[in-house]
C-alpha cells in the first residue's frame, strides 16, 4: 500500500523517491529519512490530488463536439454551489457569535448548495430531465438571492446573491425554452 501511494505521489508531484524498500524508510531527494507524519502527508496529498484532478480537468473535444451541451449552466451551477458553501460557512460563524439575523440566509444557502450540486451533475450528464429540474433550481436560487441581498453589508452574502442571480438566469434560459 505504501509503495502504491508513493508511486502516486511520484507520478503527480514529480518527486523521485530514492528508496522504497520494505525495511528502509522512504527518502525523497535528501539524505534524511521521512518521518511517519511526512509520509502520511504525501500519501494524503497524492490521494486527494489524484481524485480531484480528473473532476476539475477541462473536458477535451476529441472531434465529437462539446461534451457538455449546457456549459454555461454547468459553470453557473458550480459557481453558485461554491458561493453557497462559503455563505453557509460565514452564516454559521456569525450565528456562533450570537448574530441570528443570518438564520434564513443559511437555510436558503443550504438549499441552493444541494440543488446546485445536483444541477451541476445533471448538466454534466446532459440529462433529459434537466429542463424540468432547472425550473425548481431557478426558483430556489431566486429565493436565496433575495435573502442574501438583505445582507448586502456582508461580502460573502453579496457574492452568493450574485452567483444565485447568474444561476437563476441560466436556468431560466433552459427551463422555459
Amino acid at each position: 500500500m505504501l509503495r502504491e501511494a508513493l508511486e502516486l505521489v511520484k507520478l503527480h508531484s514529480g518527486v523521485q523517491p530514492l528508496s522504497v524498500h520494505r525495511r528502509s524508510a522512504p527518502r525523497f531527494g535528501g539524505n534524511r529519512a521521512m518521518n511517519r507524519r511526512e509520509v502520511l502527508s504525501f500519501v494524503k496529498f497524492g490521494i486527494i490530488y489524484g481524485m480531484a484532478r480528473p473532476s476539475f480537468a477541462a473536458p477535451t473535444d476529441a472531434g465529437h463536439g462539446s461534451l457538455i451541451k449546457n456549459a454555461k449552466l454547468f459553470d453557473a451551477a458550480f459557481s453558485c454551489s461554491k458561493a453557497a458553501e462559503a455563505c453557509i460557512t460565514h452564516c454559521v460563524e456569525e450565528l456562533a457569535q450570537g448574530d441570528d439575523s443570518l438564520t434564513e440566509c443559511a437555510r436558503n444557502s443550504r438549499e441552493v448548495l444541494v440543488i446546485c450540486n445536483a444541477l451541476h451533475a445533471l448538466a454534466a450528464q446532459n440529462s433529459p430531465h434537466l429542463c424540468q429540474y432547472t425550473r425548481l433550481s431557478a426558483e430556489i436560487c431566486r429565493a436565496c438571492e433575495t435573502e442574501c441581498r438583505r445582507h448586502r453589508n456582508h461580502a460573502t452574502c453579496r457574492n452568493c446573491a450574485d452567483a444565485c442571480a447568474l444561476c437563476a438566469a441560466e436556468c431560466g434560459k433552459l427551463a422555459w425554452s
